[in-house]
């Protein structure tokens, strides 16, 4: 199937005030997220990228935008952020005094958030459902309009990518806490029929070419036994 490149949005401004944004609106980009977002954009350039998706979330829009000039990205709400629920908008500092806290960082797959009526809440679970469930969707859209191997570019939140990731080495959402994903970082998978394979993950910088460039003469989704020669 098709290539994903995950790109988190740059710093925002929630990031700059150790908040917990969620689904904020009018949470943008500070000066080193754009710096960010132009990185993205040099490291994209090469690239020939089938379609841009983006969450919903201006942060993400703004990103996009910038690391992804000329193109008119879709957006979609199954790549958003975590509904957060009566966290959202907490301070991190706070946040971390909640049992809760313990909890996401110990057994996620447990972890639910708190009900608000002012804000949407799930659970992690349910989170990653819909993120792995759309991304594998949105995955199939793009091989069967432009051919398996094609790279497609979704742009997303913490939380989110790292559901990815943890679903593509088998980790599920118990494993959501043993993954790193930086703002402005680039992360690349592999949608297959049978799994998700994980090319590189929380890049930063360097060339994006070697990531998407699949092995001939295997069947897609089997690795090599071995590691592979590069």
């Amino acid at each position: 199937m098709a290539i994903v490149l995950l790109l988190r949005h740059g710093h925002s401004s929630a990031n700059a005030a150790g908040v917990l944004a969620g689904w904020t609106e009018g949470v943008g980009l500070t000066d080193t997220g754009r710096e960010q977002a132009e990185r993205a954009a040099r490291r994209l350039a090469p690239l020939d990228v089938a379609r841009a998706v983006s969450s919903p979330l201006q942060r993400c829009r703004e990103t996009v935008a910038t690391a992804l000039p000329g193109h008119d990205p879709v957006v979609d709400d199954r790549i958003g952020e975590c509904h957060y629920g009566a966290w959202t908008g907490r301070a991190l500092a706070e946040a971390a005094k909640d049992p809760l806290w313990r909890v996401i960082q110990d057994d996620p797959a447990s972890a639910r958030f708190p009900a608000s009526d002012e804000h949407a809440a799930e659970s992690l679970g349910e989170m990653a459902e819909r993120v792995v469930t759309g991304v594998r969707a949105l995955d199939a859209e793009v091989e069967e309009a432009h051919g398996p191997g094609a790279v497609w570019l979704a742009v997303s939140h913490g939380d989110p990518i790292k559901a990815v990731v943890a679903d593509a080495v088998g980790a599920g959402v118990a494993g959501l806490q043993r993954v790193r994903v930086d703002p402005g970082s680039v992360t690349a998978v592999h949608v297959t029929r049978e799994r998700m394979v994980l090319l590189a993950s929380n890049t930063v910088d360097g060339d994006l070419a070697p990531l998407v460039a699949l092995p001939t003469g295997q069947r897609a989704g089997d690795s090599t036994v071995g590691g592979g020669a590069g």
